[in-house]
C-alpha cells in the first residue's frame, strides 16, 4: 500500500508506503536508488541485510543509496517505509547527506525517542492509516522550526532536473542557478549526498522505467533507450544491471512491486 503526504509535505516526503509479511516464509526485498533516501519504521521486525546477514536495527534511516541493498526476513512483521525527497533527512539529522550516503542509522541516533510511539503502535497492530497521520503530524510539527538557507536552492534545481528527465548540461544548471559548477556539486553533496550528474543519471534512469512499465513490448525496448537518453542499448543494460542488479527484462518480470525501486524477489 503507497500512500501520499498532504501537499504541505510534499516538498519534503515523496510517499509513504505499508508492507506486511504475514506468513513464516523468507521474504527477499531489494531496495535500489531513486534518489531518495528514507525511513524504515517496525514495531516487531527481524531484518537481516541479504548479503552480510547482520541484523537491522528495528527502525532506522537509510542515506543516498548508491546501488542496491537486498534484505530479508523470516518471521512475520509489519513496517512503514517514509520515502523522502533526496534532501529531507539533512534537514531531519543536521548532518551531511554524503556523511550519510549507503549508511543505515538506527532511529534513535537521530531522534532521541521521538518515534517510539509509532513503533509501539506498529507492535499493537494499529491500522497503518492512523499511523500514517500522526506521522504527518509530526513532521509537520517539525518542519515549523524552519529549514536551511540552501533548501530552496536544491529543491529548486532538482524540480528542473526532473522536469527535464535528467537531460540537463551542467552549463543549463549553473544558467538556471547562478552558481558555478563547483558550488553546485558541493551544496548537492552536502544536502543531497551526490552530484548533480549523478542525480541526473538517476532521474534519467527512472524516466526509462516509467516508459517500459507501460510499453513492455521487446520491439521497443531499443527505441525507448533512446528515449530516455542513452546513447545505445548497450549502455542502458548496464546502467540498469548496476544499479538494480536486474536485466530491465528480469526487473519487468517481478510481480511484487512495493514501489518503483522496492522490490520483492
Amino acid at each position: 500500500m503507497q500512500i501520499s503526504p498532504p501537499n504541505h509535505l510534499a516538498p519534503f516526503i515523496r510517499h509513504y508506503i505499508f508492507l506486511e509479511n504475514s506468513g513464516e516464509n523468507i521474504m527477499s526485498l531489494r531496495l535500489f536508488t531513486d534518489g531518495s533516501c528514507g525511513l524504515i519504521l517496525s514495531g516487531d521486525m527481524k531484518l537481516y541485510s541479504g548479503t552480510a546477514k547482520e541484523r537491522m536495527p528495528l527502525s532506522f534511516f537509510y542515506g543516498m543509496v548508491s546501488s542496491y541493498k537486498d534484505f530479508f526476513s523470516k518471521e512475520k512483521f509489519s513496517l512503514i517505509a517514509v520515502v523522502f525527497q533526496p534532501y529531507f533527512l539533512h534537514i531531519l539529522s543536521g548532518i551531511s547527506a554524503k556523511a550519510l550516503s549507503n549508511k543505515t542509522i538506527p532511529v534513535e541516533d537521530i531522534l532521541t525517542n521521538k518515534l517510539e510511539i509509532f513503533q509501539e503502535k506498529l507492535f499493537n497492530k494499529t491500522a497503518p492509516l492512523s499511523i500514517i497521520n500522526g506521522l504527518n503530524t509530526f513532521f509537520t510539527q517539525f518542519l515549523s522550526g524552519g529549514v536551511g538557507t540552501d533548501h530552496h536552492l536544491i529543491s529548486a534545481a532538482q524540480q528542473y532536473l526532473l522536469l527535464n528527465k535528467g537531460s540537463v548540461s551542467s552549463k543549463d544548471l549553473q544558467h538556471f542557478t547562478g552558481y558555478s559548477e563547483r558550488q553546485l556539486e558541493r551544496k548537492f553533496e552536502y544536502n543531497m549526498g551526490m552530484s548533480p550528474k549523478k542525480y541526473a543519471n538517476i532521474i534519467r534512469m527512472h524516466y526509462f522505467l516509467s516508459l517500459i512499465n507501460n510499453r513492455v513490448d521487446d520491439k521497443n525496448m531499443t527505441m525507448l533507450s533512446y528515449q530516455a537518453g542513452y546513447s545505445d542499448q548497450s549502455h542502458l543494460i548496464r546502467d540498469f544491471k548496476n544499479t538494480t542488479g536486474l536485466t530491465p527484462k528480469q526487473y519487468l518480470n517481478k510481480e511484487n512491486k512495493m514501489a518503483v525501486n522496492f522490490i520483492e524477489l
